[in-house]
């Protein structure tokens, strides 16, 4: 990505309700150049979609589970209708999560990140997620090797709720390491060019 579309992004992050005009203005370029970027950034997957986010307690919601499955050992292809699988289910039923990826760690290959407004929501979405994946997806995982790690959202002194803020401040970290970075490499690359030459002088003299 060119700087100017990182620092677009950065600012999207920050703040996604700002006008063209607006982040034309806070990054240093033309209303009509921010227009042609956010587009082409939306054609290539690079900006997903516009949200908020917000204060989950105050939507209702007293848990945010992370639950870990461990999936049998299965192919690609059978990792493939395991996720036609499960958006056949989604679509019959919808349930507050963040997230369902593949990974690996702690002997497990999934994680979901869900909502819930009691523990006997969270438990109650357990079984009902238990018994959907015996019934749809048992040939593909083992629902007795689940784990979850709770967080309650009521808990006054989390150190950081969830937030884009931080990975906004480090993009423009970044960006700034790389600019302060800059003069001093083209200062150095003289430097040493001059040195090459003032050496080639005394060798002919």
């Amino acid at each position: 990505m060119k700087d100017v579309e990182l620092r677009l992004v950065a600012e999207l992050m920050k703040n996604s309700r700002r006008s063209d005009r607006e982040l034309a203005k806070t990054i240093g370029t033309s209303q009509p150049t921010v227009s042609r970027m956010i587009k082409r950034l939306e054609k290539e997957g690079i900006i997903k979609e516009y949200t908020a986010i917000p204060d989950f307690r105050k939507l209702g919601f007293e848990i945010m589970a992370i639950i870990m499955f461990k999936l049998r050992g299965i192919s690609d292809e059978e990792l493939e209708e395991l996720h036609r699988a499960a958006r056949e289910l989604d679509k019959q039923e919808r349930r507050p999560y963040l997230l369902i990826m593949d990974g690996h760690g702690l002997g497990k290959d999934l994680v979901l990140i869900s909502f819930h407004k009691t523990y006997s929501d969270y438990a109650r979405y357990v079984e009902s997620a238990k018994e959907l994946a015996r019934s749809k997806m048992k040939a593909y995982m083992n629902m007795d090797d689940l784990e979850g790690f709770l967080i309650d959202l009521n808990y006054k002194d989390h150190y950081q709720p969830i937030t884009f803020s931080k990975i906004v401040a480090y993009l423009q970290t970044t960006k700034s390491e790389k600019e302060n970075q800059s003069p001093f490499t083209r200062s150095t690359r003289k430097g040493r060019i001059a040195s090459r030459e003032t050496k080639k002088s005394r060798i002919l003299t």
